[in-house]
C-alpha cells in the first residue's frame, strides 16, 4: 500500500508525492523526491494524508526516494544560498523588462536542474523574454509559475484569529469557491473585517463549516418571526444557531427572554400576514458592493 505525503519545499510551495507503507518516514522528516519529470528536489514532509486514493494516478505523483541524508542537507544549503542570488538576478531583468509582477520566492531544485520562480501580479504577465533572459544568466532550466493572493499567504504563512497556524499553510490541499452568501447563512456579522483572512479573501473556514451550519439552521425560526412560547406571543430578535436558542420579544409587554428551538412554536395568525409582518429573507438581500469584491471571482 502507498501512503501519500504533503512536502513543503524551502520557499513554503507545497508537494504531494506518494510511498511505500515500508518507508520509515514520519512528519518533520527532511527526503528526496522524484517528481514527475525526473528531477529530484528536496523538503520536508509536514503531513501524512493516508492512504493513496483510488481515484489518483500514482504515475501523475511525485514519489518519495530517501530520507535525506547530511550531505543532502548540506547541499540543499548551498542551493537556498544559490536561489537567493538568483532572486537578486531576476529582479534586474524584471525592473529592465518593466514588467508589472512581484518576485516571491526562487527555489534551486535538488540536481540544479531547474529554477523555479514564484511570482504575483494584478493580470496576466508575458515573460517568454524573461524566461530566455534567465536560462542564459542561470544556464539552467527555468519555470515561473504565477499565483493569487490565497496561494502566496499559504506560502508566508501566519497565525489566524483563532491563535492556531493558518489552515492553507498547515493542511488545506486546495482552494473551496468562496461567496458572502455563505457568512450571511451562518448568521455571521457582515464586517468585512470580521469574515476575510490575512489574504483579504473570505476565510476558509467559512466554507468547511457551511454544510454544519445549514443543518444547524433546519426548523430554527428565522429573525422577524413570530413565534409562541410560555410567556405568550412574541417576534424573533435575535438567534443562535450553534446553542440553538432564540431571542424572542414578547409583543403584549416587550419583554425579551431566550427559549431553546424546543420551545417555541411558529405562530401564524391572520394579522401577522399583513405587510407590516412581512420577512424579508435576508439570504436573498443586495450584498454592499464593499463585501461583494470578497466574493472569489
Amino acid at each position: 500500500m502507498d501512503f501519500l505525503y504533503k512536502i513543503v519545499l524551502d520557499t513554503g510551495t507545497f508537494y504531494e508525492a506518494c510511498a511505500p507503507e515500508s518507508f520509515d518516514i514520519k512528519e518533520g522528516d527532511f527526503c528526496i523526491i522524484i517528481k514527475k519529470d525526473k528531477i529530484l528536489d528536496y523538503g520536508q514532509i509536514v503531513n501524512n494524508l493516508g492512504s493513496l486514493p483510488p481515484d489518483m494516478e500514482k504515475s501523475e505523483l511525485g514519489t518519495i526516494d530517501r530520507k535525506a541524508t547530511i550531505s543532502d542537507k548540506s547541499k540543499a544549503t548551498e542551493n537556498q544560498m544559490l536561489a537567493k542570488s538568483a532572486i537578486r538576478t531576476a529582479i534586474s531583468h524584471i525592473q529592465r523588462l518593466k514588467l508589472e509582477m512581484k518576485l516571491l520566492s526562487a527555489h534551486y531544485s535538488f540536481d540544479k536542474k531547474m529554477v523555479l520562480f514564484i511570482f504575483t501580479a494584478e493580470g496576466r504577465v508575458d515573460f517568454r523574454q524573461l524566461v530566455k533572459d534567465l536560462a542564459q544568466s542561470l544556464n539552467t532550466k527555468i519555470e515561473l509559475r504565477q499565483i493569487g493572493v490565497r496561494d502566496e499567504t499559504s506560502i508566508i504563512g501566519g497565525f489566524g484569529v483563532c491563535g492556531q497556524v493558518l489552515c492553507c499553510k498547515k493542511y488545506l490541499r486546495h482552494f473551496e469557491s468562496m461567496n458572502v452568501k455563505m457568512a450571511k447563512e451562518q448568521d455571521l456579522s457582515l464586517n468585512p473585517v470580521n469574515i476575510s483572512g490575512i489574504c483579504d479573501r473570505l476565510k476558509c473556514c467559512l466554507k468547511y463549516e457551511h454544510e454544519g451550519y445549514l443543518e444547524m439552521e433546519r426548523d430554527m425560526p428565522r429573525r422577524g418571526s413570530y413565534c409562541e412560547c410560555s410567556e405568550g406571543i412574541g417576534k424573533v430578535v435575535d438567534r443562535n444557531l450553534l446553542t440553538q436558542t432564540v431571542k424572542v420579544q414578547i409583543e403584549d409587554s416587550g419583554k425579551c427572554l431566550y427559549c431553546s428551538k424546543s420551545e417555541v412554536r411558529p405562530f401564524y395568525p391572520d394579522k401577522h400576514k399583513s405587510p407590516q409582518y412581512q420577512i424579508k429573507d435576508s439570504k436573498e438581500d443586495d450584498i454592499p458592493s464593499e463585501l461583494k469584491a470578497l466574493n472569489d471571482k
